[in-house]
């Protein structure tokens, strides 16, 4: 395998540059002296940025931009054998790397690179250590999967001791790194286009945890269903944090842990963070993020920066400053006096904690325009689907965004809504984001809470609605 080294910059051509990801691992090789281009199908906000930045970047994919003085292709995972910059590179020998495999390798030029991963939360998680970071002045390399306001993108080019990274699950990309730090959020059903079932995403996670050195460490969460199948025989510290105290579940007395938990008005959590005394005494935090799911987002987030070396005064600093990232519960803005949300939300258990913060905040009625991500997970997830989005008191639903997928496996949108309806709850259903906007405009009342909810292009109904 090709591999990366800061000392020895090559020239890189990234297939698929425009990628949240694919983007933000150009401009770190960018700003390391890697002489870096790439192309993508179409524009985007992400290809006028590297552009802007001094990143070649080719609109459209032709054999004929594959040279033969690029040292080393990436791939994205929607990049086919029979994409023609493909079929080139491989012709010509260039050596190649996907996405997974550069980040990994990337990672090995940290002194202390930490991954964080689980099915939900990852964003969020990865972002509030970030800030801790930052607050520390730390100076750290950050490569996250949505758009963070304080490094302004979701990536920042730091020095060479500590490097943060998500760590996606798919496809089984977060086992081609190699964190000294691990973090597991939680572990559910997910990606069933790719995993046979449960017990295949939980061998997947176990072999994360496998990665981590004996001198390196292991956040995860210990409400975990037997979670301590995915520890056993691993060499690294073992750091537990959960929602509920040591006292009350017998375990870790070390557990990090929050007591007396209170919310503001806008349902942001204050809550006293308990954990090893070696790192001082209890604490109180104020979120300014909603939800009690990102109570135990925090929680990781310091379990990881006290055993980074950081001081209890940075993590107080960071996660204060902390108000969010891009499609993270984000406010939109306010028409006709119904408030607008949007959410990255595409799973269940994501759905139930959105809604779950929206009823924290002031509102009327909670309006749900939800548009499902992938026909296999609409249809492995089905019941699920209809019971999370049951919370709303409104839900509206847009066609299924197809992302990598041509088969439908015979599901729809029409039929998530005859499954809520089955339910008991009213649910509407439109072909076309225009149609759901006319509905929103037509029955959204003073007051009402409006949630533009996925994990494909539904923010534009937002944004449509609001220019």
């Amino acid at each position: 395998m090709f591999q990366i080294d800061f000392k020895r910059p090559v020239r890189v051509y990234f297939v698929g540059i425009g990628g949240v990801s694919m983007s933000g691992l150009a401009q770190i090789l960018a700003r390391e002296g890697f002489t870096v281009s790439g192309s993508d199908r179409v524009a985007s906000l992400n290809t006028d940025h590297l552009i802007k930045s001094g990143i070649r970047v080719i609109i459209g994919q032709r054999r004929e931009n594959i040279t033969d003085d690029i040292d080393l292709a990436v791939f994205t995972a929607a990049i086919h054998p029979d994409n023609p910059e493909y079929v080139a590179v491989k012709e010509k020998g260039i050596p190649s790397l996907n996405r997974a495999e550069l980040l990994g390798q990337i990672m090995k030029n940290y002194r202390l690179p930490v991954a964080v991963s689980g099915t939900h939360g990852k964003t969020t998680t990865t972002s509030m250590l970030s800030e801790i970071l930052l607050a520390a002045d730390a100076d750290p390399t950050l490569s996250i999967g949505g758009d963070l306001p304080s490094i302004g993108g979701n990536v920042r080019v730091g020095g060479n001791d500590f490097f943060v990274a998500e760590a996606c699950e798919y496809t089984n990309s977060f086992l081609s790194m190699f964190p000294m730090i691990g973090i597991i959020l939680n572990i559910e059903e997910d990606h069933l286009d790719f995993f046979k079932d449960l017990a295949d995403i939980r061998s997947s996670f176990r072999r994360f945890a496998g990665l981590i050195p004996a001198e390196g460490a292991l956040v995860i969460d210990t409400e975990i269903e037997n979670w301590q199948e995915i520890t056993q025989g691993i060499e690294c510290s073992i750091i537990p944090f959960s929602m509920k105290a040591p006292a009350v579940t017998g375990g870790d007395p070390d557990t990090y842990y929050p007591s007396e938990i209170t919310f503001d008005e806008w349902g942001h959590p204050s809550f006293t963070l308990n954990g090893p005394s070696a790192y001082g005494p209890p604490v109180r935090i104020a979120l300014h993020v909603p939800g009690m799911h990102n109570v135990g987002n925090a929680l990781a987030a310091v379990a990881a920066a006290d055993r980074m070396g950081f001081s209890r005064e940075a993590c107080l600093k960071g996660l204060a400053a902390f108000s969010g990232t891009d499609r993270r519960f984000q406010y939109k803005g306010v028409k006709n006096g119904f408030t607008i949300i949007d959410d990255y939300a595409h799973h269940p258990t994501e759905i139930k904690a959105t809604l779950g913060a929206a009823k924290a905040c002031p509102h009327d009625r909670i309006v749900c325009v939800f548009q499902p991500h992938t026909y296999s997970r609409t249809k492995s997830l089905l019941h699920e689907f209809a019971r999370a989005l049951s919370q709303a008191d409104i839900v509206v639903l847009a066609d299924v965004y197809a992302a990598r997928e041509t088969d439908t496996l015979g599901v729809s949108s029409e039929t998530l809504q005859a499954e809520i309806r089955s339910l008991g709850h009213e649910c509407f259903y439109f072909s076309e984001f225009s149609e759901i906007e006319k509905f929103l405009l037509a029955n959204c009342r003073k007051n009402d809470l409006v949630i533009t909810m996925g994990a494909g292009d539904v923010d534009k109904i937002a944004d449509n609605l609001l220019s």
